[in-house]
């Protein structure tokens, strides 16, 4: 307050009676309608004197120069100065005609004290919920911090440290913009004012907002929470609110009845969420969303189904009977990690609004930003660029929140420009607001290890009693109507639970959560099991290279990097090749001509790591004016998305594959840095893309770009780890197929996903394009090359990818020893980049006659009738696998055993390459090239097996 004391001296006998305000009051200079408002320092944080003066003596001038809230302040400043009043009514004139008799010391006071009622109204708003009333159990103290912040006044004598006293409480002080409180009044007594922001911050609901930047959504926040009467509900409202948790409670006490002994990690104790979801459902829906997506953990998931989602109870119920049989084939999944759609009529709003809970793993938050995915794609399919029609909710256990790092990295996209959702309504169940009242799940004994807590949780009288008394104590309902609803929803359940003992077959199916309606057949089978051919007319191909090369934009600079790049493009068009960048925008493009939506994320991707792609070119003359080629390919094209992501891989790959869920008419790409980066976000690879058919009956194409190759790079960048994703690929390795007509779609058909390594950029753009041309959708691992995106060789020509042209899972020897199978004394199996070091040195030791070299384009599914051919074209030929990457790791193990099964175990296959090793590469240059050197001798010595035995 010293500042407050000094300034009066400083200033002429008139002004000395009133500045002292102008340096301490905060006032808005806007309206609450308006905007943020602009504030003046508070007099524990110090002010501007010279300020102060200026807005006075502008006052003194012309009252009507200063905002309005200025003037009125001044002006009951004034009538105090003159009268010695606490509080008097606004002047007719301005203060000059006023006599100016009241001393200085009692015109500082009166300024202090409206400065520390509004400093304690603050203090309310940032701290008032450490002392909120939020744990239902009254053991707070026992093991939480019991911290009470010394500017609350929880006590009398806390008066003191505002300079107040007890004698001030029935004074009425000017309310501040920042507040709601006073609702149409401007003045409230300081008791009052105390009772109104205990009731609004110290009660049953705790508010921490006063952190968030903008001023507009903490005004916001204040006015929905401070204006009084704002929480009063009205007698329809109450009668709703018992109906819901009727049926909260009464379900989780059905499934106790019924199931006593099951895990069902039901809702007890926090029944209130469901009557909270539905009311946020009621109030989206009344403000025009047309579909909501739910993410949410296993607690009280059936709940949510039941009476949120409104999933057919007697389909929840038969879930419980050991018997039941599964009509899907895969594992299935336990019932309280299925999800579920639904499309139905709001019954507050009489409005359609579909549901979509989605399915997830045990792993917890893992489902966030797939929810955010689906919710982004649900969005950008229905223009929705604001978020006004598709919404999300996810729903966290608080635990969970605080320490799965995924919830950060999900939290980290929601203001990037194609991944934000705009907004996201999050509910955390607390089990210090709320609790457990059978601890993890029913078959948990929570009094081992918290016997007082339980013992007080036992002691509990559901929440659904005690608003039934309170409303049929002020005769909101009578105790005969809550009986009588009660009886309702428990007939309810009664006759659900009979119907669903007649149900012998289970349909995963029938909890699918995202439904592609008309992509499959009523089954849910695909149409047709072919695949149509991939490749595309010649005159697209010569297009889409034409507009590769270019920029559609008129007077937009490019970087002379750029225009050299683009001048290659132009060459390769004109001679009918391609290498890897223009075989990618080829697959692109010619998939947006035919209206497939074509969506490419992850860290980098717009210039590519490796800087071969500029799919984004920049104007080096006007900051962030960009032009995406691939955008103006035709007037009716599919708009392609190239979007940089966060540096996240866990949240990112997580949101790609809910953005893939949506629809199947779109080519959703993810690409990674490196390789093995993708190990970060192993969880979505094994519970969800991995799994996620046979766990959910959930088809998705997403596509992962793993960039891979033993390149002397280091550990870390160099393997994708392919032993990984094929160690999880679910082909049988010993058995031996029917080679059918359709055997090749089949085989797809009945994989879980499919692993490639592509060896030419044709391989890679029709495998791209056959993505979306199968008639069901399989995730893709593609492992992309790095050094062959600029090596000579690695390109293909225009005949490769024309009309006619398809995917070739195995790509045979095509040169002399195919001409003379039987002079060939050795055939070569690998895949990816390691062809090209092995045709090199079959050159340069001139043994192309005598050693032949087939590629796997494809390796999972295995391609039993393709290697069985190449085998008995060569019988007289040893068998080898080469790879470059450890044997341990790499292909080796994966596809030895189905070359036996294929074989017969007749004859062995031969491994070459790198020893087994802890890390997958050396950082060493000279090291890495020692050993490829090698494995090099030793696939092109034709002795180096003699004698060995397999």
């Amino acid at each position: 307050m010293s500042q407050l004391r000094l300034l009066p001296s400083r200033l002429g006998a008139q002004v000395s009676r009133l500045l002292a305000p102008h340096g301490v009051q905060r006032f808005s200079c806007c309206s609450r309608s308006s905007g943020p408002p602009a504030t003046f320092p508070s007099s524990r944080v110090g002010g501007s004197s010279s300020y102060m003066e200026e807005m006075y003596f502008a006052w003194l001038e012309n009252p009507q120069s200063v905002h309005k809230s200025w003037d009125s302040f001044f002006r009951k400043a004034s009538e105090e100065a003159s009268y010695g009043l606490a509080l008097a009514r606004p002047l007719s004139v301005v203060p000059e005609s006023r006599p100016a008799v009241l001393s200085q010391t009692k015109t500082s006071k009166l300024v202090e004290d409206h400065l520390a009622v509004q400093s304690l109204i603050r203090a309310y708003q940032i701290r008032g919920h450490h002392v909120a009333q939020l744990d239902p159990l009254g053991i707070l103290d026992a093991d939480l911090d019991s911290f009470v912040p010394s500017d609350l006044i929880t006590t009398i004598d806390k008066l003191a440290f505002y300079d107040l006293r007890e004698a001030d409480l029935d004074k009425e002080f000017q309310l501040p913009t920042t507040t709601f409180i006073g609702g149409s009044e401007n003045t409230l007594s300081l008791r009052e004012i105390i009772r109104r922001l205990e009731s609004t911050y110290c009660q049953h609901i705790g508010l921490e907002f006063m952190f968030i930047n903008d001023v507009e959504q903490c005004q916001w926040i204040r006015q929905k929470f401070e204006t009084p009467g704002v929480m009063q509900f009205s007698s329809e409202e109450k009668r709703t609110l018992l109906a819901r948790l009727v049926r909260s409670m009464r379900f989780e006490d059905f499934l106790a009845r019924k199931w006593s002994s099951e895990k069902r990690f039901g809702l007890e104790g926090c029944e209130v969420m469901i009557p909270a979801l539905k009311t946020i459902i009621d109030k989206s829906s009344e403000m025009g969303i047309e579909n909501v997506i739910l993410g949410m953990p296993h607690r009280g998931r059936l709940n949510v189904l039941a009476n949120v989602i409104r999933k057919d109870l007697e389909q929840i119920f038969c879930q419980f009977d050991p018997k039941l049989e599964a009509a899907d084939e895969g594992s299935g999944d336990v019932r309280y990690h299925l999800g579920m759609y639904h499309e139905r009529i709001n019954r507050v709003t009489n409005r359609n609004v579909a549901l979509s809970l989605v399915a997830n793993p045990s792993h917890l938050e893992a489902v966030d930003p797939v929810v955010q995915g689906k919710t982004k794609a649900e969005q950008f399919y229905r223009g929705d660029a604001q978020g006004k029609k598709v919404m999300s909710i996810l729903v966290h256990g608080d635990a969970a929140f605080a320490g799965q790092g995924v919830v950060y990295e999900t939290f980290h996209l929601s203001d990037l420009p194609s991944y934000t959702t705009n907004g996201t309504v999050h509910i955390v169940v607390n089990n210090q607001v709320c609790y457990r009242r059978r601890g993890h799940n029913e078959m948990d004994e929570p009094m081992f290890t918290q016997p007082l807590m339980y013992k007080q949780i036992h002691r509990q009288v559901p929440v659904l009693k005690k608003y039934a008394d309170k409303l049929i104590a002020e005769g909101t309902v009578t105790l005969q109507e809550f009986e009588e609803e009660i009886a309702k929803y428990d007939r309810i359940c009664e006759e659900a639970y009979g119907r669903s003992k007649d149900k012998k077959i289970l349909h995963i199916k029938h909890w699918l959560d995202s439904p592609w309606p008309g992509f499959f057949n009523v089954d849910g089978e695909p149409k047709s099991m072919a695949c149509p051919a991939t490749g595309v007319p010649e005159d697209v191909l010569t297009h889409i290279g034409e507009v590769a090369s270019s920029v559609p934009l008129e007077d937009f600079e490019i970087h002379t990097g750029l225009s050299r790049i683009l001048r290659g493009r132009v060459d390769m068009t004109r001679k009918r090749t391609v290498d890897w960048a223009l075989a990618e925008y080829m697959a692109f493009g010619s998939l947006l001509k035919e209206g497939i939506h074509v969506r490419l994320s992850g860290q980098d991707v717009e210039r590519g790591t490796f800087s071969h792609r500029h799919h984004v070119l920049h104007d080096q003359e006007v900051d962030r004016r960009t032009c995406v080629p691939m955008n103006h390919l035709w007037p009716d094209q599919a708009p392609y998305t190239v979007c940089n992501s966060s540096l996240s891989e866990y949240g990112v790959l997580g949101f790609e594959l809910g953005y893939a869920m949506a629809s199947p008419s779109a080519l959703v790409l993810w690409e990674a840095q490196f390789g093995d980066f993708h190990n970060t976000a192993q969880c979505i690879i094994d519970q969800f893309i991995s799994t996620g058919q046979a766990k959910w009956v959930r088809h998705n194409g997403i596509v992962l770009l793993l960039p891979h190759g033993m390149e002397g790079m280091g550990p870390e960048h160099s393997s994708a780890r392919p032993e990984r994703f094929l160690q999880m690929s679910n082909d049988d390795s010993d058995a031996y197929p029917a080679f059918t007509q359709d055997f090749e779609v089949r085989q797809l058909y009945d994989c879980n996903w499919i692993v490639v390594n592509c060896s030419t950029p044709a391989s890679y753009f029709h495998v791209l394009r056959r993505q979306v041309l199968l008639p069901f959708r399989k995730p893709l691992i593609i492992f992309t090359p790095k050094s062959l995106l600029r090596h000579p060789e690695a390109k293909s020509s225009f005949d490769q990818m024309v009309s006619g042209t398809s995917f070739q899972r195995v790509i045979p020897e095509d040169g002399a020893a195919a001409r003379a199978p039987g002079q060939v004394r050795r055939l070569i199996f690998c895949t990816g980049k390691v062809y090209y070091d092995l045709v090199k040195e079959r050159s340069s030791r001139g043994l192309d006659e005598h050693v032949a070299i087939t590629r796997l384009e494809q390796i999972s599914p295995f391609p039993f009738d393709l290697i069985k051919r190449e085998a008995e074209k060569y019988p007289g030929a040893e068998l080898v696998w080469c790879q470059e990457e450890h044997k341990n790791m790499g292909y080796y193990d994966y596809i030895s055993p189905r070359f036996m099964t294929i074989l017969g175990r007749a004859r062995p296959i031969w491994y070459v390459g790198r020893d087994p090793a802890a890390a997958p590469a050396t950082g060493n240059r000279n090291t890495h090239l020692v050993s490829l050197k090698k494995f090099l001798d030793t696939a092109f010595n034709l002795q180096a097996f003699e004698g060995k035995t397999f």
